[in-house]
C-alpha cells in the first residue's frame, strides 16, 4: 500500500495549523503518523549507540544540535542535517539523557533520560565516509561473502550443505532458458486514471510476477556462472539482463506505475552487474548502468523529496522497503554510476538505523506475521550482500535478534497460518523464515532454524556465508514460552515450544497500530492453536487491499474472536492515519512456569462508542486451558457479543457450553459466569476461502451498559472441575489444581 499522499497532505496541514507556534514539546508531532521520540523516557536501550528520533521543528530548520548528557554534564554533542542521528561509537554504561534543538534556535526539547547496561548489545555503524570507502575497496563481486569458493572447490560438509540446492537451482535456471517468456512494455497497456481499480490492481499484479520471474533468472543464472563458470548461464544473464534493461524506466514498470517492477528491475541488473563484473562488455555494462541510474534515481527522488518524508514519517510499507533497495543499489554502484554516491549518502545510514518502522525497539512486525515474513524475505536479499560490502552486519543488529525471536513465538514450527493481519490465513513461508533464521548466531535462532524442515531459497543459501551462522550457535535452546511485545501489543502463550506436533498456541493482540496499514480492527482479540490445527481462528482472506470483502468482513471486529456489541458493531475501521488512534495496548503481562497472563485495553479501538473495552486473558500451562474476561461499559444499553469463530463445525453442548473439534484437536468453551444469562448464537458470513471452513458464533449478553464474560477454554475437551469462591471484589476459580482470581 502507499500511503504517501495522505501523509503528505497531513503534513501540509499540520505546518500550516502549528507555523508559528512552539510546541510544549516540538518532538512530539501533532500528527499521529509521524516518528516519535527515541529513546523513550528511563528506557533501557538495547543497542549501544543508540539511535535518536524525534519529529521535526514546525520552523523546518537546516539542522539539529544534539546534546547527551551523563552524570549532569554534557558527554557529547552532535550536529545533524536529518531529524535522526546515529553516533558511531558506543557509550560507557550508565545514565544519560538527550535534548535536541534547531540549530537556528535555543529552543531544547524535553530531556529524556535513558540506560546503557550490559543488555545493550554494541552495534557500530561508521560514518558515511568510513562507510564508502569500505565499500569502494571491497573486492568484486562486492556482495559476496569472503572466502565464497566455486562448486569444484567446496569442501565435503559444504557440498552436503547446498549440493542440492545447488542443483535445484541449475534444474530451474535450465527449464527456464528454453521455456521463459520474454517480458516488453506491451504487455502492460493501462495507466493509471485510464482504468479501473481492480484492472489496475491485477496489471500491478501481472508485472510484479512476471518481473520478479525474470529478475531471479537474471540474477540466478550471474550466481551460477559465478559457481559453474558454465558459460551458458553467462549467455543467459546477459540476454535476460538486455531484456530488462530494454524497459522504458518511465513506462509501465516505472517506479511511478509500479515501484516494486522497478525496484527488481535496478537491483537485478545491479547484482548481476557486480557479480559479472569482469565478463561484460563496456557497451553492455553501459546500457544496464544507464537503467539502473534512471531507476534509482526515481526511487531517490522520490524517498529524498519533501525534504525527505520518509525521515519524518517512516510507516510506508513501500518506502520502508524502497530505502533498502536503494541503500544496495548505491553500494553496488558507488564508484561505477556517479549518482550513486548521493544515493548511498542519503539511504544506507538511514537504513541501517532505521530498518523497518514497524514495533519498537525489541523487534516484531506491527503489521502481520504475513507481511512480515515478507519484510524478512527481502531482508535476506538486502542485508546479506549489504553487510558482504559494507562491513556492516544488520542481523547483529538487536532490532533484528527480536524480529526472529517475533517469527519464533507468532508462527513456531507447526503453525497451521500466520498470525493477525492482512494474509494471516496463508501458510507461512517456512523456506523464508529458515534463511532469515539462519543468519543469527543465537540459541533460539539456531533452534527456529533447526526445527524448519528443508531449506532455504537457493539463490540465498548459495550466497550464504560459510558456515552458516546459525551452526556457530553456543547452543540450541527455544525462545520462552510466554512473551509480549510491547511496542505492537501482541502476546504469546505456548505450552511447550518445543513440541512441534502437540503445542498448544494461544496469541493475544492490543496493538498501537490499531487496524492502521494492513492491521485490522482486531484488538483484544484472540487466536487459538493446538497440534497445528486452528480451533479459534480469524476469518476471511485477503483478495485484495481495498476490496470490498476486505473492507466489509475481513478487517471488521466481527470477523475476529473478539468483542462486538448490538448485532455486529465493532471497531471502526474506515480511513487510515485516524485508525492510529483507534488502537489498543497490553496494560499487563506477568510469564511463569506455571501460569501466563496478560491484561488488554482496547477502550479506544471502538473510536469512543465504549467507555472502557478491558480483556484479561489466562493461561494455565499445568490444565492446557485458558480463561479470558471481559468488562465492557458503555453510557447507552447495548448488548454485547463474545465472537468465537472456527475452522470447523461449532457443536452446542450441555451448560450453554460448545465444543469444536477440528480433525484430532478440540476445545470446548463455556461460561464461568452468568450462563444462564448469556445466549449461544450462530452467525454467518461471507464464503469462505476456496477449500477452507469457516464457521461463526457469538454468546450474547442482554442489553445493560455494562457487560461481562468470564470463559473457560477447555483445550481437549478434558471437562476440568471448576469451583468458584466470590467477594464483593474479585472471584477465585480453582480450575484442576491451578487458581485464579478475576477482578470483578
Amino acid at each position: 500500500m502507499n500511503v504517501r499522499t495522505s501523509r503528505l497532505q497531513l503534513a501540509v496541514v499540520s505546518t500550516f495549523l502549528f507555523a508559528g507556534a512552539a510546541q510544549a514539546d516540538w518532538v512530539v508531532s501533532p500528527n499521529v503518523e509521524a516518528v516519535r521520540p527515541a529513546p523513550e523516557h528511563l528506557q533501557t536501550t538495547p543497542q549501544n549507540p543508540p539511535s535518536f528520533t524525534w519529529s521535526r521543528h514546525n520552523a523546518n530548520p537546516p539542522g539539529y544540535v544534539l546534546e547527551i548528557s551523563k552524570d549532569g554534564a554534557v558527554a557529547y554533542t552532535y550536529t545533524t542535517d536529518r531529524n535522526w542521528f546515529l553516533p558511531t561509537a558506543a557509550f560507557p554504561a550508565g545514565t544519560y539523557s538527550w535534548r535536541v534543538r534547531p540549530s537556528t534556535t535555543s529552543e531544547w526539547s524535553t530531556a529524556r533520560f535513558f540506560n546503557i547496561n550490559a543488555a545493550s548489545k554494541t552495534f557500530q555503524v561508521p560514518d558515511n565516509a568510513t562507510l564508502r570507502n569500505n565499500v569502494v575497496n571491497k573486492v568484486r563481486p562486492r556482495q559476496l561473502p569472503a572466502g565464497f569458493l566455486t562448486a569444484n572447490n567446496w569442501p565435503s560438509d559444504l557440498s552436503a550443505e547446498r549440493g542440492a540446492s545447488l542443483n535445484s537451482l541449475k534444474n530451474e535456471i535450465n527449464w527456464n532458458i528454453g521455456n521463459m517468456a520474454p517480458v516488453s512494455d506491451s504487455l502492460w497497456p493501462l495507466v493509471k486514471g485510464s482504468a479501473t481499480t481492480s484492472a489496475l490492481n491485477a496489471q500491478a499484479a501481472d508485472i510484479r510476477t512476471k518481473i520478479n520471474k525474470v529478475a531471479r533468472q537474471v540474477e540466478a543464472s550471474s550466481l551460477l556462472y559465478r559457481l559453474t563458470l558454465d558459460v551458458k548461464y553467462l549467455n543467459e544473464a546477459k540476454k535476460r539482463g538486455d531484456e530488462i534493461a530494454a524497459l522504458n524506466p518511465n513506462g509501465p514498470t516505472s517506479y511511478a506505475n509500479q515501484d516494486q517492477g522497478n525496484r527488481a528491475i535496478a537491483m537485478a541488473l545491479a547484482k548481476s552487474a557486480d557479480l559479472l563484473y569482469r565478463e561484460l562488455e563496456s557497451t553492455r555494462r553501459a546500457k544496464w548502468n544507464s537503467v539502473i541510474d534512471a531507476r534509482g534515481t526515481a526511487m531517490f527522488n522520490s524517498l529524498s523529496g519533501n525534504n525527505g518524508y520518509t525521515d519524518q514519517y517512516p510507516l510506508d510499507s513501500h518506502a520502508g522497503t524502497n530505502l533498502g533497495y536503494l541503500s544496495l543499489l548505491a553500494t553496488l554502484a558507488v564508484g561505477d554510476i556517479p549518482n550513486a554516491s548521493k544515493w548511498f549518502d542519503y539511504a544506507t545510514r538511514a537504513y541501517i538505523n532505521t530498518v523497518y518502522a514497524w514495533s519498537g525497539p525489541e523487534g516484531g512486525y506491527g503489521n502481520g506475521t504475513a507481511y512480515g515474513g515478507y519484510t524478512a524475505g527481502f531482508a535476506v536479499d538486502l542485508w546479506q550482500p549489504l553487510s558482504a560490502a559494507t562491513g556492516v552486519n544488520l542481523f547483529a543488529k538487536p532490532w533484528s535478534d527480536g524480529f526472529m525471536k517475533f517469527f519464533a513465538h507468532f508462527v513456531p514450527p507447526g503453525s497451521p497460518s500466520n498470525m493477525f493481519g492482512d494474509e494471516a490465513e496463508v501458510a507461512p513461508y517456512w523456506a523464508t523464515l529458515k534463511g532469515f533464521a539462519s543468519r543469527f548466531k543465537t540459541p533460539e535462532a539456531a533452534w527456529y532454524a533447526v526445527s524448519i524442515r528443508g531449506n532455504e531459497d537457493a539463490v540465498t543459501l548459495l550466497q550464504a556465508p560459510y558456515p552458516m551462522p546459525y551452526r556457530q550457535a553456543s547452543t540450541i535452546v527455544p525462545p520462552p514460552r510466554g512473551a509480549l511485545y510491547p511496542s505492537i501489543g501482541w502476546v504469546a502463550m505456548h505450552s511447550m515450544m518445543e513440541d512441534t506436533a502437540g503445542r498448544t498456541s494461544l496469541y493475544f493482540k492490543s496493538s498501537p497500530y490499531g487496524a492502521y496499514n494492513h492491521s485490522h480492527g482486531d484488538q483484544n482479540s484472540i487466536v487459538l492453536n493446538s497440534g497445528g490445527r486452528k480451533l479459534l481462528t480469524d476469518t476471511g482472506y485477503m483478495d485484495y487491499y481495498g476490496s470490498p470483502l476486505w473492507n466489509d468482513w475481513y478487517r471488521t471486529t466481527k470477523a475476529h474472536n473478539a468483542i462486538t456489541y448490538d448485532g455486529g458493531i465493532g471497531q471502526p475501521t474506515n480511513g487510515n492515519t485516524i485508525n492510529l488512534t483507534r488502537n489498543g495496548k497490553i496494560t499487563a503481562f506477568s510469564h511463569t512456569p506455571a501460569l501466563d497472563f496478560a491484561e488488554g485495553n482496547a477502550t479506544p479501538a471502538y473510536g469512543g462508542a465504549l467507555t472502557s473495552a478491558v480483556r484479561k486473558v489466562w493461561y494455565l500451562r499445568a490444565q492446557n486451558a485458558a480463561v479470558v474476561a471481559d468488562k465492557l461499559v458503555s453510557s447507552v444499553a447495548r448488548k454485547w457479543e463474545w465472537n468465537l469463530h472456527a475452522a470447523a463445525p461449532i457443536v452446542k453442548g450441555a451448560n450453554n457450553s460448545v465444543s469444536i473439534t477440528n480433525i484430532d484437536r478440540s476445545v470446548c468453551v463455556r461460561p464461568l459466569v452468568g450462563a444462564s444469562t448469556l445466549s449461544y448464537q450462530t452467525r454467518t458470513g461471507p464464503a469462505p476461502k476456496p477449500g477452507t471452513v469457516e464457521v461463526h458464533g457469538a454468546y450474547v449478553h442482554p442489553a445493560r451498559t455494562t457487560g461481562e464474560f468470564v470463559m473457560l477454554l477447555d483445550i481437549g475437551c478434558k471437562n476440568p472441575a471448576v469451583r468458584m469462591t466470590e467477594t464483593s471484589t474479585s472471584r477465585s476459580f480453582v480450575i484442576g489444581t491451578q487458581i485464579i482470581t478475576v477482578p470483578k
